[in-house]
This record gives structure tokens, sequence and C-alpha cells, in this order.
């Protein structure tokens, strides 16, 4: 007997929503209504609150800014979520992209090097982070929790606590923030373009659909043929790749290297996927509820400060929020079970 091609989508091993795929689409299609409704509601409170702060060019500019930075971050965790696993290190593996790129050694060999040592810096970590989980057999959590603390503390060893300051040779970095195209910063675009390569590879290539089969089912993936420890290693690889893309468009904002940067950034980065409809049991999610997920977060975030609303009120929202979304996911797969 041949063995099953993991080219074709596995039955009952959580495929991808493929269009006109009957309830499974239109449940997706309903859910991203849904979020799309939440966004529009929550521009409308804007627009009456504060008119005059929250429909302007420069607001516009500044959630966008935002939302890119943590918007990579929420790529890479889509597709870990979905795999099956969680990612609690994100934040503080872009720290310690952001400060290993500004010290002053890397800076003295230019912009280009900073950036290629952010993203192997966040590769690497990321690595790391799947080779204790897929080969070393560590739970996610404590893998990534050991990998949160350990990178933040290096971080802030490296910098010796101290903000570090892109020179002013290596401009190139934060031209990302401050060039515009048609009035958007360029780390928009960047923003942009790693979504649509996120969608890309989520639904359109083998890696994407194995993605699915390995958080559907990983036993069913592995008699089919799948790797799967190899392809978990490499999801979290992908998840520490988006954090030092995340780490350069960080220092463009901000024109420092920091052990501070990303603090609960994996909060917002999860919450987003949540929202997003992707299932914190794997086997099920988008990239463009991911997104909508991660937009609603960062208008919430761009109302509480436009309304002079405490820091402290809008994690309390968030966290209800995120309670919200995970009972709806409960109750959604209860109503779809046969």
């Amino acid at each position: 007997m041949s063995e099953p091609t993991t080219d074709r989508p596995l039955a009952g091993v959580g495929s991808p929503p493929s269009p006109g795929g009957g309830f499974r689409a239109s449940f997706g299609e309903m859910r991203h209504l849904g979020l799309l409704a939440a966004l529009a509601l929550l521009i409308v409170v804007g627009l009456v609150t504060r008119p005059e702060n929250f429909a302007t060019t420069s607001n516009l500019v500044s959630i966008l800014s935002l939302a890119a930075t943590i918007g990579v971050i929420t790529v890479g965790a889509t597709f870990v979520i979905i795999g099956g696993g969680i990612d609690l290190s994100v934040g503080a593996v872009m720290a310690l992209a952001s400060v290993w790129a500004t010290t002053l050694a890397t800076q003295s060999y230019g912009p280009v090097v900073m950036a290629i040592c952010a993203i192997l810096v966040g590769t690497g970590a990321g690595l790391v982070n799947g080779l204790l989980i897929a080969y070393g057999r560590l739970v996610p959590f404590i893998a990534t929790l050991a990998m949160l603390v350990a990178a933040r503390g290096l971080a802030q060893r490296m910098s010796d606590r101290k903000t570090q300051l892109i020179q002013s040779d290596n401009s190139a970095i934060v031209d990302l923030s401050t060039t515009r195209l048609l009035g958007i910063p360029l780390l928009v675009y960047i923003f942009a373009l790693v979504v649509v390569l996120g969608w890309i590879v989520l639904n359109r290539t083998t890696f994407g659909r194995r993605t699915y089969a390995v958080g559907g089912n990983p036993e069913a993936a592995r008699l089919a043929g799948i790797d799967v420890r190899r392809h978990t290693m490499l999801l979290y690889a992908l998840s520490g790749l988006c954090c030092g893309i995340a780490a350069i468009l960080i220092m463009a904002r901000t024109t420092t290297g920091s052990s501070t940067h990303g603090d609960l950034y994996e909060l917002d980065a999860i919450a987003a996927v949540i929202i997003g409809g992707t299932l914190l049991t794997g086997g099920r999610g988008t990239i463009v509820g991911s997104i909508l997920g991660l937009l609603i977060f960062t208008l919430i975030t761009n109302l509480f400060i436009l309304n002079g609303l405490n820091t402290s009120d809008q994690l309390i929202a968030k966290g209800l929020i995120i309670v919200v979304a995970v009972l709806l996911q409960r109750r959604n797969l209860k109503e779809r079970a046969p």
C-alpha cells in the first residue's frame, strides 16, 4: 500500500478552510464579519468621543506604526498557535535582538549588518525554543517562559540596563519610520509585506498545510509522513524570525535598542490571534483574523490614550476581551461538535 501524500489536505487533521468549503468556510467568513463590525464600532466610538484627535492623519499613522511592530510578531504567533504551540518569549526576544543590533560593535558595521544581526538573533532564539520543545520534549509554556526570562536578562546585561541610541551614521534604520510613501511610513509597508507573505505561506504552500495538520492532530500528521518534530522546530524559528524583523521596526520607531522594548507584547500578540479566531488547541486559524484582532486591540489602546484613561483600566479591558474570546471559542466548538 502506498503512503498518503502530505501535499493533500488530511481528513480530520485541521486542514485550512477553503473558499466555498461549506460550513467551515462560512463560519470563518462570519467571524471575520464580526471582527469588522467590532472595528467599525470602535471607529464610531473614536469619532464620537474624540473627533478632533481621532480622525487625523497623525493619529492614523500612529495607529498603523504601533500595529506594524506588534503585527509582525502576531504573524509568527499565528503560525505557532495553529501548529498547536505557544510562544511567551516574543517580546523579550525582540528586546534582545534590538539591544544586540545597537551595540557599538554592531553599529560600527553599518545599518545592513544591524538589520541582519537583529534577524539572526531573533531566529536563533526561536530555533532554541523549537529545539527544546520538539527534541527536548519540554512543554511549550515552560520552554518559552524560560526563554522570556533568559532573553530579557541577557538584554539587560548586554545594555547594562541602559538605552542604546542609534548613531547618526546608521540613519537608514530610522528612515524606515521617518520616510513616507503616500503619507504612510515605510515600516508599515514592511508589515504589510510580512502579512502577505505569511498568508501565502499558510494558505498556498505545503508548509502551511502541514502546520494545520500538526496542530490539528500530531499523531495523524506523523502517520501521514510529516516530520512533526522538525516542523515544530521550524514554526518556532519562524516566530523568532518575525521577532527579529519587529526589532528592526521598533528600532526605527524609537531610534534605540533597549531591554525594555516589547514589554507585554506577548499578551497583545497572543490575544490578537485568539480574538481573530485561532484555536488555542491548534489546527484552525487565519492570518486575516489575527490581523483584524490586532487592529481591534490597537484601536482600543489608542482610544484609551486619547480619552486619558488609566493604563491599568486598559489592561483590565484587554483581559476581559481575551476571556470572552476564549469562551466564545468553546461555545462554538460545542455547537459544531457532532
